[in-house]
């Protein structure tokens, strides 16, 4: 009976019939079918408010508009990598939202539902001896003109997670952006699980620091790691506290 009550409409008259049916098994059914019906009003709300840059430059004449954001700032070990992503204009997936705020399996299936969806993506990054060499900032905004160069189809507008680059497409700085921008969100989670995944592939040839499970990140595994095994060419030796275990 779920089946046949999850697969109607609201307006359908088999739930209007179920409706009149004062079983409690059949309320508990109805009562979950709304709840449903409610997730997918919000989804739907959100999604809109999340489409409002691209609609608005879209009434300008733009129609490739390039989203782009970074992962991977703040970790001692690892590169920053940066994504940027044109969207159709009918791209939808419910729940899309700030990479951090989503779980890896989600991310991960969000992932690909962007790769095989999307117009074009392009993946910049810029690892960890580069990253001492010139400042996180600045490795952030060459990651950042990196993924752009790197789109196999040229935008003609670039929203932007709160940074500014030298680029000669217009462009727009947002902050919050993952959270504002459909497009920012999507390459939110292009980035993280880009990175995600390279990490887990170095916790291989590095074991002991936890990288697959910390991507790097400051964790007590990986501060532990450090200390036991020293630093290793993925770390960050301008970051604090790798710096002071040279």
């Amino acid at each position: 009976m779920s089946e046949i009550i999850g697969s109607v409409s609201d307006s359908d008259p088999v739930l209007k019939e179920f409706k009149r049916d004062d079983r409690k098994g059949v309320q508990k059914l109805l009562l979950q079918v709304e709840r449903a019906r409610m997730k997918r009003v919000k989804e739907l709300e959100e999604f809109k408010v999340l489409t409002q840059y691209e609609n608005n430059l879209r009434l300008q004449g733009f129609k490739l508009i390039a989203g782009i954001d970074e992962v991977g700032r703040g970790p001692l070990a690892g590169p920053v990598v940066t994504a940027a992503v044109i969207l159709p204009v009918d791209f939808y997936l419910a729940g899309l939202n700030d990479s951090k705020k989503i779980s890896e399996s989600k991310r991960e299936e969000y992932h690909d539902y962007i790769q095989e969806h999307a117009v074009s993506i392009g993946i910049g990054m810029v690892h960890a001896n580069e990253i001492d060499s010139i400042n996180i900032y600045e490795a952030t905004k060459k990651a950042m003109n990196e993924a752009v160069a790197n789109l196999p189809m040229h935008p003609e507008y670039l929203l932007i997670d709160a940074m500014k680059i030298d680029s000669p497409y217009p462009s727009q700085s947002i902050i919050k952006g993952d959270s504002k921008s459909i497009s920012i969100a999507a390459a939110s989670i292009i980035a993280k699980v880009t990175r995600d995944r390279m990490m887990k592939e170095h916790a291989g040839k590095y074991p002991g620091y936890g990288f697959e499970k910390n991507a790097g990140y400051g964790t007590k595994e990986h501060l532990n790691g450090l200390k036991k095994h020293g630093v290793t060419p993925l770390h960050r030796k301008s970051f604090a506290p790798v710096k002071e275990l040279l």
